[in-house]
This record gives C-alpha cells, sequence and structure tokens, in this order.
C-alpha cells in the first residue's frame, strides 16, 4: 500500500513539475515577445505622437511621450503642402501599371518553365536564379544608360518598364505551379485544350493565393521606392510620394516642420499597414504553398 502512494506521490510530483516547467517556457516566451512587439511599435507609435505636437514641444530638449496639445490640424496642412493627393496619383499609376504588366509576364515565365518543354529551359532557368545573386544596384549604372539612350527620362515608362521582370517572382510562382498535378495538363492535351486555355483556366485558380502575394508585395515595392524613381524622374509632374515626402517640408531657411512632416509619413504609411493588416493570411499562404519542389 505504502510503495502505491509512494508511486502516485512521484506522479504528482513529476507531474507537477512538469506543468511548471512548461508554464515557465511559456512564460519566457511571451515575456520575450511582448519585449520585441515594444521595440518594433514604437517607432511607430512615435511617428503618430510626434505627428500630433506643435513645432516647440517636438524641439523640447527632454521628449514628451504624449502631446501636451494634440494638433489635428497637422494632417491637413501635410496634405496641402506636399501635394499628397498628385503625389498619391502618380505612385498609383505605376504601382498598379507595373503590377499588372508584370504579373503578365510572371504568369506566362512561370508556366513556360514549369511545364513545357523546350530545348535548354533548366539551363535558361539557372541562368536566371543565378541573377538574383547579384545586388540590385548594380544594374543601376546600366539602366540608367539604357533610358537615357531611349529619351524615357522623366515620364511614366521609366518608372514602370525597367523592373517589371523579377526572378524571385517567377521562382516563387514556378514552384507553385510544380505542384500541381502534370496528369491534369496531359488530360486537357488530349482533350485539345490549349495551353493559354488551360494557364487561364486550371493553373491560375490553383496558384491564386501565390499570386495575390505577388500582387501585394509588387505594389507595396512600388509605394517604397525612391533611389530610382529620384534618380531618373524626379520632376513634378512624375514625383512620387517618397520622393515629393524628402523636401516639401524644408523652408527657405533650411528649418524643418518635423511634426507636419510626421504627418505625411503617417498618412502614406497607413495604406500600407491596411494592406498588411487585412491581406497578411494572403502572403503568408502563398509563400507556404509554394513550397521547394524544383
Amino acid at each position: 500500500m505504502d510503495k502505491r502512494v509512494m508511486k502516485a506521490k512521484n506522479m504528482q510530483q513529476a507531474s507537477l513539475r512538469s506543468r511548471t516547467g512548461k508554464l515557465t517556457v511559456q512564460f519566457f516566451t511571451y515575456l520575450f515577445l511582448i519585449v520585441m512587439a515594444l521595440i518594433v511599435l514604437f517607432p511607430f507609435y512615435w511617428m503618430i505622437i510626434s505627428s500630433l505636437k506643435t513645432l516647440e514641444e517636438y524641439r523640447l530638449n527632454v521628449p514628451t511621450f504624449w502631446p501636451k496639445r494634440i494638433m489635428f490640424s497637422n494632417y491637413a496642412e501635410a496634405f496641402t503642402t506636399a501635394n499628397l493627393g498628385d503625389l498619391f496619383v502618380n505612385t498609383m499609376i505605376v504601382g498598379v501599371s507595373s503590377t499588372l504588366l508584370s504579373l503578365i509576364i510572371t504568369v506566362l515565365s512561370a508556366f513556360a518553365f514549369a511545364r513545357l518543354e523546350f530545348k535548354g529551359r533548366d539551363t535558361l532557368f539557372t541562368l536566371l536564379l543565378a541573377t538574383m545573386m547579384i545586388p540590385g544596384e548594380l544594374f543601376t549604372i546600366t539602366n540608367y544608360t539604357t533610358v537615357t539612350q531611349l529619351n524615357w527620362m522623366n515620364t511614366y515608362t521609366v518608372l514602370v518598364v525597367p523592373f517589371l521582370v523579377s526572378v524571385f517572382y517567377i521562382f516563387l510562382l514556378r514552384q507553385n505551379f510544380l505542384q500541381i498535378p502534370n496528369e491534369l495538363y496531359l488530360a486537357a492535351k488530349v482533350d485539345g485544350t490549349s495551353d493559354i486555355k488551360y494557364l487561364w483556366k486550371v493553373m491560375v485558380p490553383l496558384a491564386l493565393p501565390t499570386l495575390i502575394s505577388i500582387t501585394i508585395l509588387k505594389m507595396m515595392g512600388a509605394w517604397n521606392s525612391y533611389m530610382w524613381p529620384r534618380l531618373v524622374a524626379n520632376d513634378e509632374a512624375h514625383r512620387l510620394i517618397t520622393n515629393g515626402l524628402r523636401n516639401a517640408f524644408t523652408t527657405t531657411s533650411g528649418d524643418v516642420n518635423y511634426p507636419v512632416q510626421m504627418a505625411a509619413v503617417a498618412l502614406v504609411s497607413a495604406p500600407l499597414f491596411l494592406v498588411f493588416i487585412f491581406l497578411r493570411k494572403y502572403i503568408m499562404a502563398g509563400v507556404s504553398r509554394s513550397g521547394i519542389k524544383g
């Protein structure tokens, strides 16, 4: 009897230690995640409260962590001062057109490398993947020389065409296409279905999460683009959001109205926050479904 009691007590103590260990691990895990979340979110919090301060409060030697006087008028001033309406329109024109054209190129290329049989297919795809090892900055000089010779400077064309092809997006979609059984393609060919019809009716619907993630990432890339637009199309008619915010709030004396500039940055960042919050599951689903099949 005593042995059974001792065994039961030992089992209870072992179970208690196990639960205690699990709770301790969970506590420190959540503590670490909370600390990291605060570190990541603090710059955004600082941007918001700075956009609501007066310039005098912003320049205080001891920073305040909540505005003494909330200035919502900074947002209206930022919208008019930076001419954000025109900047939004220019950015949307470039973003939508480049995204649509890039999707067409990506879908056709990924389908060709995943399903079509032609000589040198694997070698060509390997060479394309090799270009991903080259930093994008190295293409700037050659691209600049090319667009200058084509007289594309200060046009929408120079903002759209040079970056329509993305090897990474082609690779991502190709991996997704490879997961679709080849028997479907062979059956469609037996029925006399053309490659374009099979691509549109079968492969595109099955790869829709990946296509949505590519669309989101491409739009975000166009929205955040800075160096190339500033180099080739920085005139008033074609200036994008990131370039328009650079010097819009600098006075002739060199002073910068930082609260108004922060308000403009918050307005520009809001669409990206909304896209990420509401569509993040599509980004994760598209990447996870692509797999590593090669």
